[in-house]
């Protein structure tokens, strides 16, 4: 099931009219992951090279997780889904959002297939839009302050991107407080207690 649901969406031409790159669905998933990744939509360069979150962003994520490449690169282990799932191009200040009909078209057909995730990080304010809906707090600070109220489906955190390094000096509570309990939902994921 999931094979070809994977195939149906990396032959995927619906918004094509809109990207200025051209369609490239960049998503990586196993149907044995139990982590699911949900970030905002790839970049650029993750556009040129097919990888998700192959870039400075990816770095600090996989740091925040305790992770090494190859771990997060494990399908076995973890699934990684953009709110978009192409590039959707560059903007005054940055990319674009995710295109909005991506999610709700393949979002729900991917997790029905991921039966085994008992944990998905909403990275960034899209993702946290989309799965969190009404439920978000009024920031995104206090939306990933608040996490353990979304647990144990859902872990907000802000994008990784090192544009954000002014939100990380804002916010040292981050570090201190919600990257460890991060890393202890991570590890309980593969070595419960």
């Amino acid at each position: 099931m999931i094979k070809k649901l994977i195939s149906e969406a990396k032959a995927c031409r619906l918004c094509e009219a809109q990207l200025p790159l051209g369609p490239r669905p960049v998503f990586l998933l196993g149907a044995q992951a139990r982590l699911l990744i949900v970030g905002q939509a790839p970049g650029r360069r993750v556009h040129l090279t097919g990888i998700p979150w192959n870039d400075p962003s990816g770095d600090n994520l996989r740091d925040w997780l305790g992770m090494t490449r190859a771990g997060f690169y494990d399908t076995r282990r973890v699934a990684i889904l953009p709110t978009g799932l192409c590039f959707p191009g560059t903007g005054e200040h940055g990319d674009l959002p995710p295109r909005p009909e991506c999610a709700p078209l393949w979002h729900p057909r991917f997790r029905a297939a991921l039966p085994r995730i008992r944990l998905t990080l909403l990275v960034g304010q899209y993702a946290q839009a989309y799965y969190l809906g009404r439920r978000r707090k009024k920031t995104l600070a206090e939306t990933v302050r608040a996490y353990a109220e979304y647990l144990p489906e859902y872990f907000p955190l802000p994008h990784p991107s090192p544009r954000n390094r002014l939100w990380m000096r804002k916010n040292p509570w981050f570090a201190k407080l919600v990257l460890p309990g991060l890393r202890r939902r991570i590890d309980g994921l593969y070595h419960p207690l």
